[in-house]
């Protein structure tokens, strides 16, 4: 049971008697009790009534006494709110029993599209694709196991012309050679091979845009290369998901070339629905709000001045098909947030057209940069994108290093085990830790360090229950009944009734940096109980209860984190 969830149900009708009229409680934590309801503040102004009066007339209303153990008004018009320990056992007690841990299966499952990751065919994915892939995996991983029904679209760029630019290189290599030279995995030096051809050789450009045409045609050589380069950087893609330890798979690949048979019936329709406005040759629609720099109309450019399409045709056929033919009523969308503005205008077209309209609904997750430490966009030292292979190489290798350090006795297969999770680890929950909308610094020594606001922080206390249930020689009673004798017990616990309000606000709102935050609370309020609470020296009965906060602990730590798509470990 969330105790925010708790309070609130029991104030509002309260509120409700004194406002006359539905009122959010406005529970929160505070540092002067438990918790505190700051809505009487909110409501003065509106019923003319000093805040303090108000506070004290809902007081005499609520029904609270089983829950709390005392209920005042201070300062201004706050209600401050403490929980009776025997209420704080009880609930901690049914956590127990709760394989979700107080979390309930969502009652109105729906279907929700996930658009993320989106490498480029031909190129290798850079640190670019890291926060999109890990914050759209965190989404999936959360609504899945709230019941959802998830699909997960990789949406490839996988079409348009330079495919024949590559196609012709590839053509020139031969199919074995180039197959070989793919499935090496240094696709961007096939990149640069034919770019450097393209802008050396006139007649190569020629061929290269002969074989654009052949490949929109159908030529059937040109598509066998083609799937040749398609396939290739498949699997090294799912080469990079393996080592990131994403849930993506090969059956979520779904490339822009797959929506091409749709492109020309969007533009019929919108243009049948009136929507579509011919500007400089191109056919384009100009949703209603967007204006340019100099106050003039925006367009969505649908189709180009030369028959061609581009991304706005190509999402908005996406998004048609998403919601007519799999029935999504949630597209969620991770791209950085220099998008921004395509989104919205697609996301209007597409509501104005009656392909989104409710229940369905769009958001574009936006996401900042990953920095280097001079505050600048990260790149490599010769001044290019930093490989994300090479990115995620470096965090197992570093946090390997820590590992043997720490522990001389690991074995070669325990330090690689708790290198991955820790390194990857590491990285993940640097990016989901930060406000998504905000850029954050790439610090390897904050990373990796197992004190503060990081993975190794939380993965260590993880590993440091799991250390107490190998000296307690057993399990924690699940039926133990819980004693709360000292304050970092009850902290603790007021920590882990904490963590339903928590999914359940991120799953609305897939700020994945409030859960993090949580986790971290929770970390934190454990490690103060270690430290003052004695657990396997203790009296029976208070040492089987401190064993079950400490397993509680730990299965919150786990879930939690897995949610975030990191690993945890029994040792470190």
């Amino acid at each position: 049971m969330d105790l925010e969830k708790l309070l609130s149900d029991r104030l509002a009708p309260a509120f409700a008697q004194v406002a006359g009229g539905p009122v959010d409680p406005l529970v929160r934590r505070s540092p002067r009790a438990d918790f505190q309801s700051d809505a009487a503040l909110a409501l003065a102004r509106r019923l003319g009534r000093p805040p303090r009066d108000i506070a004290a007339a809902v007081l005499k209303r609520a029904v609270l006494d089983d829950v709390c153990a005392s209920a005042e008004v201070s300062g201004p018009g706050f209600l401050n709110l403490t929980i009776a320990d025997r209420a704080l056992a009880d609930l901690a007690a049914g956590l127990a029993g709760d394989s979700r841990l107080g979390v309930p299966s969502t009652t109105a499952p729906q279907t929700v599209v996930v658009d993320y990751s989106a490498p480029n065919v031909a190129k290798e994915m850079h640190v670019g694709h890291l926060r999109s892939t890990v914050i759209g995996d965190a989404a999936v991983r959360l609504l899945e196991w709230l019941g959802h029904r998830v699909v997960r679209v990789n949406h490839l760029g996988d079409w348009g012309t330079p495919f024949g630019m590559l196609i012709e290189h590839l053509a020139d290599l031969g199919e074995a050679e180039a197959a070989h030279e793919l499935s090496m995995g240094d696709l961007d030096a096939f990149y640069r091979a034919a770019r450097l051809k393209f802008d050396a050789d006139e007649a190569f450009r020629e061929r290269s845009r002969s074989r654009v045409v052949a490949l929109q045609g159908g030529d059937e050589r040109t598509l066998r290369l083609w799937r040749l380069l398609v396939e290739q950087s498949e699997r090294y893609f799912l080469t990079v998901y393996d080592l990131l330890d994403v849930t993506l798979s090969a059956g979520d690949f779904l490339g822009e070339s797959a929506y091409n048979d749709l492109l020309a019936g969007v533009v019929d329709d919108l243009d049948g629905l009136g929507l579509l406005t011919p500007s400089d040759g191109a056919d384009c629609v100009f949703p209603t709000g967007f204006v340019g720099r100099g106050g003039d109309p925006l367009p969505l450019i649908v189709r180009k001045s030369d028959g061609g399409y581009g991304y706005p045709a190509t999402d908005l056929a996406a998004l048609r098909q998403r919601t007519g033919e799999l029935g999504a009523t949630r597209l969620v969308y991770v791209v950085g947030l220099p998008q921004r503005q395509h989104f919205a205008m697609v996301f209007a077209v597409a509501r104005a057209a009656g392909w989104l309209s409710p229940p369905a609904h769009a958001e574009h997750l936006g996401f900042g940069s990953i920095l280097g430490a001079d505050g600048r966009m990260l790149r490599s030292r010769t001044g290019g994108s930093v490989k994300l292979v090479g990115l995620l190489e470096e965090a197992v290798a570093r946090a390997s290093d820590l590992a043997r350090s720490r522990n001389p006795e690991l074995d070669a297969g325990a330090a690689t085990e708790i290198g991955r999770a820790v390194g990857i680890g590491a990285i993940k929950y640097a990016d989901l830790s930060t406000d998504r909308t905000k850029d954050y610094v790439l610090d390897w020594e904050r990373m990796l360090s197992l004190d503060g606001n990081t993975a190794p922080y939380l993965q260590y206390a993880y590993a440091r229950v799991r250390s107490m249930f190998r000296r307690a020689d057993g399990d924690a009673r699940l039926d133990a009944p819980v004693v709360l004798a000292l304050p970092a017990e009850r902290a603790l616990t007021i920590e882990l009734l904490g963590f339903a309000g928590v999914v359940t606000a991120v799953e609305r709102t897939l700020e994945f940096h409030q859960l993090a935050g949580y986790l971290h609370r929770l970390a934190t309020a454990f490690n103060a109980f270690y430290e003052h609470c004695p657990v396997l020296r203790a009296a029976d009965d208070v040492r089987e209860s401190r064993l079950l906060l400490a397993e509680l602990t730990a299965r919150t730590l786990r879930q939690g984190l897995h949610l975030l798509g990191i690993r945890t470990v029994d040792r470190m």
